[in-house]
């Protein structure tokens, strides 16, 4: 459905190729946007692709970290609304390759907003993707992670979302007054999600395909997981209101549900969904057996909403349960025919 504001604004998602970039764009093209989305690796094994949304938008190819080439962009196409997406997003590569990490989420955060700067773009909104894991790890007792808490990140990836964080607040800052509102959210998960080394789409994967699903801890941490649908839903309220009201100009918000659930949990649900009883006595017995966490992995996280639920009166819709079986249908169709993508 066509909306208002949306049509025919022109909007730059870096990112685009992930699954959130790609939900996001399937909702900004459904309302009537002009799209440009940045890919640096032109995979069609994506959302984007899978859902043909490619064909709806203006591809840009080249990379975050160019300057040179993102301040040509900025300088030719009138771009009104960025959303800053793009990131290497697994915890595990970041603890293997943090230079990669630093490189990609750091760099190409700076890289950016200085193009922007520098070219003088008349843009009323730049939404900026950190993430609850910039908090780092806070005592469970102080949970859910509000706005105002320190960033206090030890990890290499949730360092890096931190660093990116402080960057775009320092070009948000009296000093430069660029129009950037920094979000920070929980877990997201649903269709499009296709790295696999992800907790719901490894164990939907297995599940479905009757492998072997050996998780990576003992199943005891905590997450809270917020559905892409209300990600995007979000995303599209925040980039609208602050390309209305510039005295948004700096503000970091939160979302969750602030309902976590555990890993085990997690699996007892997917795995429940689709009636693998003996499956999941083996992963039980390994949760048991097993008395380690995940290196480099925060134990407990949980966001509070409050504050986006004050300003933009906006909640998620869509309940833990509901978005499993969303998201499983999904899957079932896309591992069907995979290998005709």
């Amino acid at each position: 459905m066509k909306d208002k504001f949306w049509l025919n604004n022109n909007v730059f998602i870096t990112g685009i190729n992930g699954f959130v970039g790609g939900n996001l764009a399937e909702d900004l093209v459904k309302k009537g946007a002009n799209v440009y989305g940045l890919i640096r690796n032109l995979t069609e094994k994506s959302y984007l692709f899978y859902m043909r949304i490619n064909k709806k938008i203006e591809i840009v190819n080249g990379n975050i970290t160019d300057k040179e080439f993102l301040r040509s962009f900025f300088n030719e196409n009138k771009i009104d609304i960025c959303f800053h997406l793009a990131a290497q997003v697994e915890v595990g590569v970041a603890a293997e390759y943090p230079f990669l990490t630093w490189e990609t989420n750091v760099k190409g955060t700076y890289t950016l907003l200085e193009a922007i700067r520098e070219s003088l773009p008349d843009i009323s909104a730049i939404v900026i993707a950190s993430s609850d894991k910039a908090y780092g790890e806070y005592p469970i007792e102080e949970l859910p992670y509000k706005e105002d808490y320190p960033l206090m990140p030890k990890y290499p990836y949730d360092t890096s979302k931190a660093c990116a964080d402080l960057i775009a607040q320092s070009y948000a800052s009296d000093l430069f007054k660029m129009p950037i509102v920094i979000t920070r959210f929980a877990n997201i998960y649903g269709p499009g999600q296709l790295n696999f080394s992800a907790l719901i789409p490894d164990a939907i994967k297995s599940a479905l395909e009757g492998n072997q699903f050996l998780p990576r801890s003992n199943g005891k941490s905590k997450r809270d997981f917020l559905f892409v649908n209300d990600v995007a839903d979000l995303y599209c309220i925040i980039g609208e209101n602050l390309s209305q009201n510039p005295n948004l100009r700096g503000e970091i918000f939160n979302a969750g549900t602030n309902q976590e659930k555990s890993v085990r949990e997690v699996i007892e649900y997917i795995y429940g969904i689709l009636n693998k009883d003996a499956e999941l006595k083996v992963i039980i017995k390994f949760f048991e057996l097993n008395p380690s966490t995940s290196q480099g992995e925060i134990n407990f996280q949980s966001m509070d909403y409050s504050k986006v639920e004050k300003y933009f009166n906006w909640q998620p819709k869509t309940s833990f349960l509901d978005g499993l079986n969303r998201s499983i249908e999904w899957y079932k169709n896309y591992l069907a025919n995979e290998n005709s993508i």
